[in-house]
């Protein structure tokens, strides 16, 4: 309220003095004490260097959903300090590590478990942690709706990645999700439309150039054949031939027909599998762009 005054209301003057020691503001017309017993929340320590200001200061590590306890438990017995203690003393500090671990609510349980799981998944698929933080808030929505309940833990954990990378525009295939997650696709399809209906999670469609510098990476291809790739989705989705059409089999088909036009030969086998879609998508999909956008001319000369 204080920081908001900005006259004396006896004699509206605006002389205000804030004296630190006493928590007073006080008018220098009048005399008047506006506010008293006021709270310094400033800190009541100096610090001089990077060292001492980091022992001196008394918070700890930010919430994070990657924790059962979202992070703000106190792990007994780190550092090796219990193996300090001698007799009655270790043994009392052993039980209480042994209660810690003992998680009491089946909601702790859960999460405990499940977001090891999700950390493991998280890191094989090389996720940055934003999306580790999405992936684990999601997930103790999920359990904390009853969502869970029937479904098997892993399959909701693939879900609720695969959710949050779709939020984050970070390109992992429903493929890449179910070999880490050892998940059967269609599972894991099904479980991520089922939480995101549920927690009514709003997930824009997939953007297929979000997936050509991975493509382009594995296929080892240069950074005109990356380009060109580019300006040829940009053209089909202005044609509407993107619409109705899964963005990573667009992709790898923008990806062949722009290696063609720029004299890097690969097959249709190697980008299907480097994109995880099928040998007859990829013909699919580039009889379409050479059709409808005219490029036929364009790959007969390179050939």
């Amino acid at each position: 309220m204080a920081q908001y005054i900005k006259k004396c209301p006896e004699c509206g003057g605006i002389n205000l003095i804030l004296n630190h020691e006493k928590g007073e503001i006080i008018c220098k017309d009048c005399g008047l004490v506006i506010e008293e017993k006021m709270i310094d929340f400033s800190q009541e320590w100096r610090e001089f260097d990077h060292d001492q200001a980091d022992k001196m200061r008394r918070t700890g590590a930010p919430i994070t959903y990657t924790k059962f306890d979202k992070g703000i438990g106190t792990d007994v017995g780190q550092k090796g300090d219990i193996y300090k203690l001698e007799g009655k003393g270790k043994n009392k500090y052993f039980r209480l590590r042994k209660w810690q671990y003992r998680v009491s609510t089946a909601i702790e349980r859960n999460l405990k478990l499940a977001l090891a799981e999700l950390r493991r998944v998280a890191s094989y698929l090389k996720l940055p942690k934003s999306v580790e933080e999405e992936a684990s808030r999601i997930y103790t929505l999920a359990v904390q709706r009853g969502l869970v309940r029937g479904r098997s833990m892993e399959s909701v954990v693939a879900g609720a990645l695969y959710a949050a990378c779709r939020r984050h525009e970070v390109p992992r295939t429903l493929d890449e999700i179910s070999e880490a997650s050892g998940i059967d696709k269609k599972e894991v399809g099904r479980t991520y439309r089922f939480i995101t209906r549920e927690l009514g999670i709003r997930i824009l469609p997939s953007n297929p150039v979000d997936y050509i510098p991975r493509f382009a990476s594995a296929l080892k291809l240069s950074a005109d054949t990356q380009s060109k790739a580019v300006e040829i989705l940009e053209m089909a989705q202005n044609s509407e031939l993107t619409s109705g059409r899964g963005p990573t089999g667009i992709a790898a088909a923008s990806l062949y027909v722009a290696a063609l036009i720029n004299n890097e030969k690969k097959t249709q086998r190697e980008v299907a599998d480097t994109a995880g879609v099928t040998e007859v998508t990829i013909r699919n999909r580039y009889k379409e762009l050479l059709n409808k956008l005219n490029l036929k001319d364009q790959v007969k000369k390179k050939e």
